[in-house]
């Protein structure tokens, strides 16, 4: 099943096009990484994906034009998280999570029961109860990212997009937050889109890559299809090997 259908996308900015006539099919159920160098397009087809931005071309969402949803039932079914989420100074981790239930009820309509339900799920998917009477800005960045996506859990959304998760991260909860938006994917069947800078981390996390390159897309496809000496090459431009570990799985590293 197609979660996106892509065709012509393209997007300009006064002096610049940052989008050049993407096609891409994005698979339902998987965990999506794209990846490139800076300034390749990435964050901008995320936002073009979340209606964030203008564009021009046609996409599918769901098997219907995105300009046929309305926004509510978009947002009941999509849920964007940016590269830098807006402040939550003074708010407890339980509020915030709440904030995802803003689609079902506006901002005057009452919690019910099932909003309750939602918000408890969503803290213990992922791992955050132990949080919940704390402030959000005593976290670690590691957890204060895991109760962000408690928030999209909230929400019910069935598609995440998430704008580097981990740039702000150090190694460890890099890995904890990746294997979290995996588990999400895989254990209860939802998508996510997810701009990547780290190669490896995309291969080892991801289901589904896409590589831009100049506003266009220079691959689709597996992990494998990723790992390549050549295929790495023309997508950053500098000589990669590409090394087996221990379990098999491959690694990239310039040459």
């Amino acid at each position: 099943m197609s979660l996106f259908h892509i065709n012509d996308l393209t997007v300009d900015v006064p002096g610049r096009r940052l989008l050049d006539g993407i096609g891409l099919d994005l698979p339902a159920g998987r965990a999506i990484a794209l990846i490139g160098h800076n300034g390749s397009g990435k964050s901008t087809l995320l936002k073009a994906l979340a209606r964030q931005i203008a564009a021009r071309g046609q996409v599918t969402f769901e098997g219907r034009p995105l300009a046929d949803w309305h926004p509510r039932d978009y947002a009941r079914r999509l849920a964007f998280l940016p590269q830098t989420p807006p402040p939550a100074e003074g708010m407890l981790v339980r509020e915030l999570v709440a904030l995802g239930r803003y689609p079902w009820h506006g901002a005057l309509g009452r919690f019910g029961p099932r909003d309750h339900r939602a918000v408890a799920d969503a803290m213990a998917e992922c791992g955050i109860e132990a949080f919940a009477d704390r402030l959000v800005d005593t976290l670690s960045g590691g957890e204060r990212q895991r109760v962000w996506l408690a928030m999209m859990v909230a929400q019910e959304a069935g598609t995440l997009l998430l704008d580097e998760p981990i740039s702000a991260l150090d190694i460890a909860h890099q890995v904890e937050v990746l294997a979290l938006v995996r588990s999400m994917c895989h254990a209860q069947n939802r998508s996510a889109v997810i701009v990547l800078h780290e190669v490896n981390m995309a291969a080892r996390f991801c289901d589904h890559i896409v590589a831009l390159k100049g506003g266009r897309v220079v691959l689709q496809g597996s992990p494998l299809d990723l790992m390549r000496p050549a295929t790495l090459r023309d997508i950053y431009g500098l000589p990669m090997q590409v090394l087996t570990r221990d379990d098999g799985s491959p690694i990239a590293i310039p040459a």
